[in-house]
């Protein structure tokens, strides 16, 4: 096999087949809280064949119907800091009182492997892996309006009054990090949110940067 370079009209008008092998990457979602990501992830990874979610971890309790493993790592805080002191996190930090951490190993084997994996952190946690990972892809997850996250976060049934303003509060000054990104998706229709962070992936997929290409010469 050699590589593709004069060899391209070899493989595309004579004998012979182009390899293409792309490499992995990271792709990072964020956004406030209450602004979807969760939900978003759901209905994109069926739409991106090989997508693969990285769990997070935290030191928050499980909400309900949430699973240790599948959702989340659920942490004890002590146990959150020993991963912290073994260098096991990509990124981590402290929001509304727990902490939130992104695994490394996961992550890095699997771009090693060619794999494209999505995780969702918060806005400190993204600019903390763009520093580790320049060349992953960063989208921001705009909420409709503040009102509406507000709508948001009360439903989920989960927070107090206390804490929802907190995260409001947070919200609003998370919302100037928008410009800090490669993309920005409106989710205001979840259906159309996930087709364009789908199509978002995709267009990584192909970028020539992310490819090796091969001429394997027919006998």
């Amino acid at each position: 096999m050699q590589p593709l370079t004069n060899e391209l009209k070899i493989c595309g008008w004579q004998s012979g087949r182009t390899i293409v092998k792309t490499r992995g990457f990271l792709v990072v979602l964020s956004g406030p809280s209450g602004a979807g990501k969760n939900t978003l992830l759901a209905k994109v990874l069926p739409k991106v064949p090989g997508l693969t979610y990285s769990v997070s971890a935290t030191t928050r309790p499980p909400r309900p119907g949430e699973k240790h493993g599948v959702d989340y790592y659920f942490l004890e805080p002590r146990e959150f800091q020993e991963w912290i002191d073994r260098g096991e996190f990509l990124e981590w930090a402290e929001f509304a009182g727990h902490r939130y951490g992104t695994p490394r190993r996961f992550v890095m084997e699997a771009i090693a492997q060619g794999r494209v994996v999505i995780t969702d952190v918060d806005i400190q946690g993204a600019r903390q892996i763009k520093q580790v990972l320049s060349d992953g892809v960063f989208v921001f997850l705009m909420p409709p309006s503040v009102d509406e996250l507000h709508n948001r976060l009360k439903g989920r049934g989960t927070d107090s009054s206390e804490a929802i303003a907190r995260r409001l509060e947070i919200a609003r000054s998370e919302l100037d990090a928008v410009v800090d990104y490669d993309y920005w998706i409106l989710n205001d229709d979840l259906e159309q949110a996930s087709e364009t962070l789908a199509a978002i992936i995709r267009a990584e997929q192909s970028r020539v940067r992310r490819a090796t290409f091969m001429c394997r010469k027919e006998p």
